[in-house]
């Protein structure tokens, strides 16, 4: 009875999702990023030097909470998880090569999406008794726009979407990968997680950073070692890859349904993909960006785009190279072959000897994903209720939960993070639309105190209408 409730239930969130994520969220997403890159004036063209230099001294914080460099590993450590290589390879799967190149305009699109929120989140923070910050969506639309109810129904979808459910289907696809490959028992890789996320979950979020700040560049660069080193053994294959991929998006590459519909094709599944693979949007990543100690609020703006930069046209192509210079690509495959399909790339290349380091990868990917939702949860949550109590039942249950995504099928916890996150998103999106002209009062700012020579630290007291919210 219990097993055909749940999976009624299932069936009705998937519907859900699928419409929701098919044919609002994807052409709302999309319509958000073009309407902010015009707004702004293309700042991620126009600003590139800054965004690739934001890392610089970035390490330092200019106060006594998370640094800007904290904020972006743990962004980056969340952003390149399981679902994104997964995600990779299901886009290729569905819409063929040309996929790819969609996600790449997605991303530059999503950078002045991720920009914008990331500087809202800055902008409407709210500094905490111990001298840190709270930052996020939550924030910026009850202190922007004067939204209680939308913010707190945002902040309930953030705490048990990315608090509870995303962390649990993360160490659920560590358990399979282990399970399948080594043959570890779920009971095994529960424990394991539950080892590895309580000292981080439990010692808050000063914690998550610290750790962050060590194992997101390790993993990202383990892992584009060996998609390098695949890409470096076999250039002329790589140079034909790409071209596939250009060829593709345009549909003269490997999907059926003639020239119209292999364009749909890999459009629809490249931008899907793209999206969700970057975050920008969702309302996921303005929880850390908001955290950040900065001397300027459009330092996180760029920091936060580097990181959609990074996660996609850095992690996801080379992801894409990977598998297609592999030959395990090939049109017609199944979509329940996205999960293992980056690993059988690998090995197939540089031998069986790599399957043990590919599940560490795996491994780390899914626990840097795991703990940095659940950061996004504890903010969330922060903004519903600031007692002490309640916050650590939070990351007590956290634990828990998570770990034991390792020894149940969660096909209902999935859906309902997705349908969650989905809602979230379209109230994030709202919220940006009418608070974008504040982030382009930063970005003017900026380009104003650079073009002058002056020091960048913003003075919010020359800005009337932020003089009494900024809190920096």
């Amino acid at each position: 009875m219990i097993n055909t409730i749940l999976k009624a239930l299932t069936d009705a969130l998937n519907v859900s999702v699928g419409f929701l994520y098919s044919w609002v969220l994807l052409f709302l997403l999309v319509g958000v990023g073009v309407y902010l890159t015009f707004f702004l004036n293309f700042p991620q063209f126009r600003n590139i030097k800054d965004i690739f230099t934001s890392l610089n001294g970035s390490r330092t914080s200019s106060g006594t909470g998370m640094s800007s460099f904290q904020a972006f590993t743990i962004g980056v450590g969340t952003r390149v998880g399981v679902g994104n290589i997964i995600g990779v390879a299901l886009a290729l799967i569905l819409g063929g090569p040309g996929a790819i190149f969609w996600m790449w305009v997605v991303a530059l699109l999503g950078m002045s999406t991720s920009y914008a929120e990331s500087v809202l989140a800055q902008v409407f923070k709210v500094r905490q008794a111990d001298g840190t910050f709270r930052g996020g969506p939550a924030d910026y639309m009850t202190r922007g726009l004067g939204w209680k109810l939308p913010a707190t129904l945002f902040a309930v979808f953030a705490v048990i979407a990315t608090g509870l459910a995303v962390p649990m289907v993360q160490v659920n696809t560590i358990s399979a990968t282990l399970e399948t490959s080594h043959n570890i028992p779920t009971w095994a890789s529960m424990l394991l997680m539950f080892t590895l996320l309580a000292p981080v979950i439990l010692g808050g979020m000063r914690s998550i950073a610290r750790v962050s700040e060590f194992l997101a560049p390790f993993m990202a660069g383990a892992y584009l070692l060996i998609t390098v080193v695949v890409i470096a053994l076999h250039p002329q294959a790589a140079w034909n890859a790409l071209v596939l991929i250009l060829e593709s998006a345009f549909g003269f590459g490997p999907v059926s349904g003639g020239i119209v519909g292999g364009v749909f094709t890999a459009l629809v599944n490249g931008v899907r993909r793209g999206l969700f693979s970057n975050e920008a949007g969702l309302g996921t990543t303005p929880h850390v960006a908001g955290s950040a100690t900065v001397l300027h609020p459009a330092e996180q703006g760029w920091v936060q785009s580097l990181g959609v930069f990074v996660d996609t046209m850095i992690v996801c192509t080379t992801t894409a190279l990977l598998i297609l210079v592999s030959g395990v690509y090939h049109p017609g495959l199944e979509a329940e072959a996205a999960g293992g399909l980056t690993a059988v790339a690998v090995t197939t290349v540089l031998g069986d000897w790599m399957a043990l380091p590919v599940s560490f990868i795996i491994l780390i990917f899914g626990y840097t994903s795991a703990y940095g939702a659940y950061y996004y949860g504890q903010v969330a949550l922060s903004h519903l209720t600031s007692s002490k109590p309640v916050v650590w039942i939070f990351r007590a249950v956290s634990v828990v939960v998570a770990s034991s995504g390792a020894m149940v099928a969660l096909p209902t916890a999935w859906a309902l993070s997705d349908l969650l996150l989905g809602l979230g998103a379209l109230i994030n999106l709202t919220a940006v639309i009418l608070l974008a002209k504040y982030a382009r009062l930063v970005l003017h700012d900026w380009n104003k105190r650079k073009s002058e020579g002056r020091t960048l630290v913003f003075d919010a007291s020359i800005y009337p209408e932020l003089k009494d919210v900024y809190q920096g």
